[in-house]
């Protein structure tokens, strides 16, 4: 008996151990103590600073952080500790962290989990693990640092898995299954990708429903459906705190809908259209799933030497043309830039068409629909009637940028679809006629399209794309003629990949070639396939050494000038970068920019409206100033910048930053307010008052102002005593009744606002700030981040994870069991 559950568990222990040494091989320069520099990483380190230091030095944890965009939620930018099964466990699967090993890791795992989920034998499961993790979108995400993104994307196969297995094998097992993987979904906290994957449930559960009413099975339907919605709703609530105090902060955010009137054409409940739609995946550009180069690949980096670009620019006399050709863009698609494109494979598409022949049923046509429906909606603005339809009328997807992201989808169906193809046919459920025809036509047309694009690349397109206006005409045309020889390249490998992959499947099926050889040859034609794309855009170069990756936040000289300011909290305007898409001035200090892509709202527009012109007014000024004498005037008018309390203004790292004498300090009072009627008339009041003096308040905060006599007193004082991100505290003395500003962004779902301990009301003024009217007399003030949804959260959730634990246990216990009856009885 021992002998035979040896065998039967050895692919398993293969599959663990291949995936394992592939992650290592393929990131090996980790293991020499190299990093893997990655953008968002770095990014990420830059914004979350504030809140990392915080949270190691108190009992508490930064709920709030001030270090970009002037202030906004932390669990937006570093997730806090909850209580939830999900912690340790995520923990666990992802190997304690072991960057970046276990991104490929887990990849390779879900898929496995879910083929073996699927029917799928354990040998051949191994194969379409590695062809859905070495998916060149999958790698590329790696490159560039989309943490968080890798990895939900890892749980989204096995999530499927055990809703496809609840509904045909055992709904109790296959419930749990989906419920333990859709938690650490939700916990690793990339909410796009766990709606992706909503959408793929829906259609399975589309498609079950459909058959359960033409098999006349609805009561059976019902208690699966049921089971796997109690399951479904354990895994959301043991991640209440996070969803929470996400949708809470969405209202708020450029994921919520504007209050402005204006550009109404561009606007929905969310996202505005062209910001959502801003990455689009051109139609011709979906042949890059089976030819990578099909528009060009990357937008940096796309030739060397040996290119006809590279000839043309010595042949110009034009100096460092060897770094030039690195920066110009083989990409030519209708995306503004692109680190990749999203290549599931010559051979993968081959067993896709293969499989749109030889499976049959419910499950290929939801396979079908879902990959349609991807790369339909990965088209987005090029394809604005469905897109349009998706974001005025289905829920929740106006809230999500980057429309091509949705090709996940595919990314996961395609290979899917294939490898079931491949089990049913090695399995022999195929009877000779039927894989004649479907050979004929899936080699046909994956080898034909291939064949054709080799020898006619024209057909393609012009091989010139919207970043190419500003290249010389000389230029351009060497330019294109490169990238017609990368599509034609590209186009006979994948030809090349599928004929050999055809005639290995053709000898393996014919059994002239044993079927453990023919997986073997299959599993290393596939590898070859990936690792070969893969390789451009994640390879040796993307490490650095530890030295180098502490570069990133090196002080400057401006940076140690204003380090020496022991003022606690003041902002800094960082105009030596893109100010609102750089987060490294955020490592050091208060940033009025920042980087991210869910900012408040009302702050996005203050930007819009009034911080870049005045950034534009501000360079002008100092363009034109002829002495010293002229700095004091270059902040005068620049009413959003000194609102914001913004003390220095980088204009050269290297230099001594400008200090901003007009800056309104921590808070102020005004003298009187302006009320207005609404969103339009108080942004634009912004440019009619002197914010020193005047506060513009919306008429909806009329009660907190009524029968308000302000007797401006010169003489009263209000001065910031203690500053962390969770709370900011003051003291004020006068002896009358003053209105306040706070220059503290304004966030009604949790600050709240303390006179000696009592709690009172606060409203916005100035569109984003905090005000108040303050009652004569000498007390303190104190501003106290405490959402409601962060404590009720962590308690539903440990409830809800508790549950689900003992359900997992109680599975585990009577799978055990089950088992040990088995053996018994044997």
């Amino acid at each position: 008996m021992k002998k035979i559950s040896r065998k039967a568990g050895l692919p398993y222990v293969v599959a663990i151990l291949l995936f394992f040494v592939l992650s290592l091989i393929y990131f090996s320069p980790a293991i020499e103590g190299q990093k893997l520099a990655q953008h968002d990483n770095f990014t990420y380190k830059g914004m979350s600073k504030e809140i990392r230091d915080y949270n190691r030095s108190h009992d508490d944890v930064a709920l709030w952080t001030n270090s970009m965009f002037g202030g906004m939620p932390s669990y937006l930018v570093a997730l806090p500790i909850t209580k939830t099964i999900f912690s340790p466990l995520h923990k666990v699967v992802t190997l304690f962290n072991l960057n970046p090993f276990y991104f490929l890791f887990l990849y390779f795992v879900g898929f496995y989990i879910a083929l073996l989920l699927f029917g799928v034998d354990p040998w051949l499961s191994i194969i379409g693990a590695i062809a859905f993790g070495f998916s060149s979108y999958d790698i590329i995400i790696i490159a560039a640092g989309h943490n968080s993104k890798a990895i939900a994307i890892s749980y989204m196969a096995p999530i499927i898995g055990g809703l496809y297995y609840a509904f045909r094998k055992n709904r109790w097992k296959g419930g749990l299954i989906m419920a333990l993987f859709l938690g650490l979904q939700i916990f690793a906290n990339h909410l796009q990708i766990t709606y992706y994957t909503l959408l793929l449930v829906l259609v399975l559960g589309a498609t079950e429903l459909i058959m359960a009413i033409r098999r006349k099975e609805l009561v059976p339907f019902a208690i699966t459906a049921g089971v796997l919605a109690l399951l479904a709703l354990l895994a959301v609530g043991a991640n209440t705190t996070r969803l929470w105090t996400t949708y809470q902060y969405g209202k708020y955010s450029i994921r919520g809908k504007s209050e402005l009137t204006n550009d109404q054409h561009n606007k929905t409940s969310g996202l505005d259209k062209d910001y959502a739609t801003a990455w689009s995946y051109g139609k011709a550009e979906t042949f890059t799933l089976m030819i990578p180069n099909f528009n060009g690949g990357s937008s940096t980096g796309g030739f060397d030497t040996n290119s006809k670009t590279y000839q043309t620019l010595r042949q110009n006399n034009v100096p460092n043309s060897r770094q030039i050709i690195k920066q110009l863009p083989g990409y030519w698609g209708p995306q503004p830039f692109t680190s990749g494109p999203v290549y599931v494979g010559a051979i993968i598409c081959f067993l896709f068409v293969l499989g749109l022949i030889l499976v049959k049923g419910p499950l290929k046509w939801w396979l079908v629909v879902a990959t349609v429906l991807s790369i339909t909606l990965a088209w987005g603005k090029n394809f604005m009637p469905l897109t349009d339809f998706f974001l005025n009328h289905v829920p929740g997807y106006n809230k999500f940028r980057t429309v091509s992201m949705i090709l996940v989808i595919a990314d996961f169906t395609i290979p899917l679809l294939g490898f079931l193809a491949l089990k049913k046919l090695l399995s022999g459920e195929v009877s000779k006629k039927e894989w004649l025809y479907a050979f004929k036509w899936a080699f046909g047309i994956t080898a034909g399209f291939s064949l054709l694009f080799a020898l006619v690349p024209g057909l393609a397109g012009n091989f010139s794309g919207p970043q190419d206006a500003q290249l010389p005409g000389w230029l351009l045309e060497s330019l294109q003629e490169d990238r017609q020889a990368l599509l034609r390249s590209d186009a006979f490998r994948s030809l090349i990949f599928i004929v050999l992959f055809a005639a290995v499947l053709w000898g393996t099926y014919e059994k002239k070639v044993t079927k453990r050889n023919g997986l073997v040859l299959m599993g290393v034609l596939i590898l070859i396939d990936f690792w070969g794309v893969d390789r451009r855009y994640l390879n040796k170069d993307n490490f650095v050494t530890p030295r180098q990756a502490k570069q990133h936040f090196t002080e400057t000289t401006a940076d140690k000038e204003i380090l020496r300011d022991t003022d606690p909290d003041f902002r800094v305007l960082n105009m030596t970068v893109s100010t609102f898409n750089d987060a490294t001035t955020s490592y050091y200090f208060k940033s009025i920019g920042g980087y991210h892509g869910a900012k408040m709202r009302r702050y996005q527009e203050l930007i819009e409206y009034h911080l870049q012109h005045e950034m534009q007014t501000l360079g002008s000024r100092m363009k034109a100033m002829k002495s010293n004498a002229d700095m004091d005037s270059l902040f005068v008018g620049l009413n959003a910048i000194n609102m914001m309390n913004t003390k220095y203004v980088i204009v050269n790292p290297n230099g001594r930053p400008l200090r901003n004498p007009m800056a309104l300090g921590h808070a102020w009072l005004v003298k009187n307010y302006r009320m207005v009627d609404n969103a339009d008339q108080e942004i634009a009041a912004l440019n009619m008052i002197n914010p020193a003096d005047q506060a513009v308040i919306d008429k909806r905060f009329a009660p907190e102002v009524k029968n308000v006599q302000i007797q401006y007193d010169p003489d009263a004082q209000l001065k910031l005593t203690s500053y962390s991100p969770n709370e900011v505290d003051y003291h004020y003395k006068g002896k009358s009744k003053q209105m306040a500003v706070f220059s503290e962004i304004y966030y009604p779902r949790g600050w709240n606002v303390y006179l000696d301990g009592k709690k009172v009301p606060y409203f916005r003024t100035d569109y984003v700030l905090r005000g108040m009217v303050l009652p004569a007399g000498d007390y303190d003030i104190k501003f106290k981040f405490q959402p409601v949804s962060y404590r009720m959260g962590n308690t539903i959730s440990m409830a809800s994870s508790a549950i689900l634990l003992l359900l997992l246990l109680g599975l585990g216990v009577k799978e055990f069991m089950r088992r040990k009856q088995e053996n018994a009885d044997l």
